[in-house]
């Protein structure tokens, strides 16, 4: 767009709060920013003095657009750019990597008997989180002492709501049998509140209320209620030795700490609760997403030009002034990350500088815990040497990660290179999406889509499409999954949807055949200008337009490595489709041999239950309450399931 059209474009903005959207020619979202007047903001973007760093630069210079969403206040227009991050993630907002490969312990507290188990990621589903947990080792000792000192149940909601007698852990002393009754239902809740206080860092109360019980046992006579309790002290009395206390306070508070290496940047924080470390997590943030991405024009920037009369600044305050400005943005960034979908946000987070709107975040992060939330930046004391505890931390884990990234990256853009080469693009390959086709013995076939860009998947621009093509006709089934894909690419152009985005390489899985079909699509559609490729199967040899024999990838190599992936992801991608409509079919079966069961309440019990194990755990009454039935027909379901 054209230094005119901008300005034209900039007096129509309101003066109110609100949320922009700046977007490349293809109508994708670049950058998302919030404003309290938006008018100024983006007009701030385009001023001869704006000083603005080299990735905003390069921004600009791919911009070809904008959209805006007014707001009611800074702070709504705060939560909506959070929302739009999340969901566009543009390329030239910072996105920290985070470690979700370890894991935290999870209490389903929303079960009426709940349970501690593993989970990958904490989520807002009424669950108590712990965690996460580095190495991810120490989780699964955390786990066995935690069974042994709190007996849960460990049975799923299937086998609880179906048993008939107590397991063998409630016979050693490691479940409390909720299954038969052996407990009421708020001795369990205690249990489970016990276990939620230690795993956050509260070991010495709940030692209190265990010797309290324990007395009460004793003065009741019940010596082997007692014994347990006291059995559960001494190996707390254990654990909490072992614990170390990093603060003399007893405060909850998530401690953040900050570290730079050759450009990267690992952020940090240290989750304390009552003055101990319960757990730990770090996100990364590479050098290259800080600067231009790659084939901006360097020093390019829409409508800028050098302030005359500006003050020179020294290069080194100049320097120092602009890792100020990024520290705030990471932390900023940061907290709007970590903190959009955690219920676990404590009173106080120490930090190592101010973030970005500092009051404004503080503001939006007491609305998201539902109480004051107070951002401190320590400048001597305590709390200074558990920031820079932290901070040390994060400095450490980036000397462990970054010669494991970096190899990942030169792997990603020796590959992109080779690929680029192969396709006689200008350049490496950014966009790549694979295409598979998978059917169940000649039936439910499906065609799966997988996208990676620079190397990573993109999950969510995958896609499954429902073949009509009958089969099997392999070429005319990829047929139809690449047409109907390009085509809708086509009709959304401009939208800024996954579809509309174009790839840079496509890759089908098969030979000379399924090479011929896609290259047969896309003169159809006018798009011969997106190169092709297919990857035959057993050889792993690369089938290419116009060149009579196959290419062969060196063994061990980054770009075979690459394509391997995506056409492994892809036939993944298909096959789940198909285990979860196996289990569909099998219940379908089963319901077309019950008398009574017509195809009505059939199409009810399939969308109720989904699966035949949570049909056979159901009640009579659950039967009877789905839609189009009633207790006689529930009574001879449940009697044919029993009979089965």
């Amino acid at each position: 767009m054209e230094q005119a059209q901008w300005r034209e474009l900039v007096k129509g903005l309101p003066d109110r709060p609100g949320v922009y959207l700046f977007k490349d020619a293809a109508g994708q979202v670049i950058y998302v920013g919030k404003a309290l007047s938006l008018r100024n903001r983006v007009r701030s973007y385009f001023h001869a003095s704006a000083g603005l760093n080299q990735r905003t630069m390069a921004m600009l210079s791919r911009a070809a657009g904008l959209d805006w969403i007014v707001t009611d206040t800074e702070l709504e227009a705060l939560t909506l750019e959070s929302n739009l991050v999340k969901r566009y993630r543009p390329r030239y907002n910072v996105m920290l990597k985070d470690d979700k490969h370890y894991p935290y312990l999870r209490v389903t507290t929303e079960d009426r008997w709940p349970r501690l188990v593993i989970a990958r990621r904490a989520r807002r589903d009424g669950s108590r989180y712990f965690g996460p947990y580095y190495p991810a080792s120490v989780v699964h000792e955390t786990m066995r002492l935690c069974r042994r000192l709190f007996p849960l149940r460990t049975c799923s909601d299937r086998v609880l709501e179906n048993t008939e007698r107590p397991c063998l852990n409630y016979h050693i002393g490691r479940c409390l049998g909720p299954c038969t009754g052996q407990v009421d239902e708020g001795e369990y809740r205690q249990v489970v509140r016990d276990l939620c206080l230690f795993l956050g860092g509260r070991g010495e109360e709940v030692r209190g209320r265990l010797r309290a019980r324990m007395e009460e046992a004793a003065e009741r006579l019940e010596f082997e209620r007692a014994a347990r309790l006291r059995d559960q002290i001494q190996a707390l009395d254990r654990l909490i030795e072992e614990q170390k206390m990093v603060s003399t306070g007893l405060e909850d508070q998530d401690v953040v700490g900050l570290a730079r290496a050759e450009g990267d940047v690992c952020v940090q924080v240290f989750f304390m609760r009552a003055g101990k470390v319960v757990g730990r997590r770090h996100y990364f943030l590479p050098a290259s997403s800080l600067a231009a991405a790659p084939g901006a024009p360097e020093g390019a920037r829409a409508g800028t030009a050098p302030s005359r009369g500006a003050p020179v600044v020294p290069r080194h305050q100049e320097g120092a002034a602009n890792g100020r400005a990024q520290d705030a943005e990471i932390l900023a960034a940061f907290l709007k990350q970590h903190y959009a979908d955690t219920e676990d946000i404590p009173a106080q987070i120490l930090l190592p500088s101010a973030p970005e709107d500092a009051e404004l975040m503080g503001e939006w992060l007491s609305r998201q815990a539902g109480h004051r939330v107070s951002l401190v930046v320590p400048r001597k004391g305590e709390k200074k040497r558990l920031v820079d505890l932290v901070s040390e931390n994060a400095r450490e884990v980036l000397n462990e990660i970054k010669p494991e990234e970096e190899r990942r990256r030169e792997m990603g853009r020796e590959a992109a290179r080779v690929l680029g080469q192969l396709a006689g693009l200008a350049g490496p390959v950014h966009r790549l999406e694979g295409y598979d086709i998978s059917n169940l013995q000649g039936r439910q076939a499906v065609g799966s889509l997988v996208v990676f860009e620079d190397g990573v998947p993109r999950k969510d621009h995958y896609r499954l499409f429902r073949l009509r093509t009958p089969g099997p006709d392999d070429y005319a089934m990829m047929q139809e999954v690449l047409f109907r894909r390009f085509r809708r690419g086509l009709e959304e152009a401009g939208s800024g949807s996954s579809w509309a985005t174009m790839p840079d390489l496509v890759l089908v899985d098969g030979g000379r055949g399924q090479l011929n079909a896609a290259l047969e699509v896309l003169r159809a559609l006018n798009l011969e200008r997106i190169p092709v490729m297919g990857l035959a199967k057993e050889q792993e040899l690369l089938f290419l337009p116009g060149r009579p024999e196959a290419v062969e990838l060196p063994r061990g190599s980054a770009a075979l490595h690459l394509v391997q992936w995506l056409r492994d992801e892809a036939h993944r991608f298909a096959l789940g489709h198909h285990r979860r409509a196996r289990k569909r079919e099998g219940l379908r079966s089963l319901l077309d041999e019950v008398p009574g069961i017509g195809p009505r309440r059939k199409k009810e019990l399939l969308r109720h239950f989904g699966s035949l194990e949570k049909l056979a755990a159901a009640s009579v009454e659950e039967l009877a309450a789905v839609p189009g039935m009633n207790r006689a027909a529930a009574c001879r379901l449940k009697e044919y399931l029993s009979d089965g």
